[in-house]
């Protein structure tokens, strides 16, 4: 929060471009740390409602997904949720694009690699620090790209926008919030529901 919009500044600079001059801004919305999305959704917001300008908001594990479209078989995107879990979906390339199969969802490692029986493509820091138990129960079948694939890059995420922005799939600024998938500490105290399905 320090220093995202001097960060900004600096890049639109070395850009050599205003705010005004953007066709659009894209956004993480999630899952992730609490904390960052919601600095970065409520900035984006600002930043969209002063310009004028239409938001895509684009999930997270997608944009950590992305550069594994090549790859021909299953795709497990995860990130490291702390507690033991982690933020975990799947996707499938389908005519150049990335298909999710099932939710976005908090998960263990086991219940996460549940139902996996052909070759996957892990991908994420939540990948690569349960790649020993990920390993153990599918042995061959696990397979893990280079440590440089496991950040999310703004460039995937430009990516992915401009094909939300394509299909006119623009985000409500009124409705843009982060997903966050897990429930807070004071959310599982109080009984607030889960999310349903992203």
């Amino acid at each position: 929060s320090t220093h995202l919009l001097s960060l900004i500044r600096s890049a639109l600079s070395l850009a050599e471009m205003e705010l005004q001059g953007l066709d659009g801004l894209a956004v993480c919305v999630g899952p992730g740390s609490f904390t960052g999305l919601r600095i970065g959704v409520s900035t984006v917001k600002g930043l969209a409602f002063a310009a004028g300008k239409p938001v895509a908001g684009v999930s997270s594990l997608e944009a950590l997904a992305q550069p594994c479209r090549p790859w021909p078989h299953l795709v497990c995107a995860m990130l490291d949720a702390r507690k033991t879990e982690v933020y975990a979906a799947r996707y499938r390339a389908c005519d150049g694009r990335l298909e999710r199969e099932g939710c976005e969802a908090v998960l263990s490692i086991g219940d996460a690699l549940d139902g996996i029986h052909e070759a996957c493509l892990f991908v994420g820091d939540g990948a690569r620090r349960y790649r020993e138990p990920i390993g153990l129960k599918l042995g061959p079948l696990a397979l893990f790209p280079d440590a440089s694939q496991d950040i999310i890059r703004a460039s995937n995420v430009a990516a992915l926008a401009q094909l939300q922005f394509a299909r006119k799939e623009i985000e409500d600024l009124d409705r843009l919030a982060p997903r966050y998938v897990r429930r807070s500490d004071v959310e599982l105290r109080l009984g607030v529901p889960a999310e349903k399905c992203a």
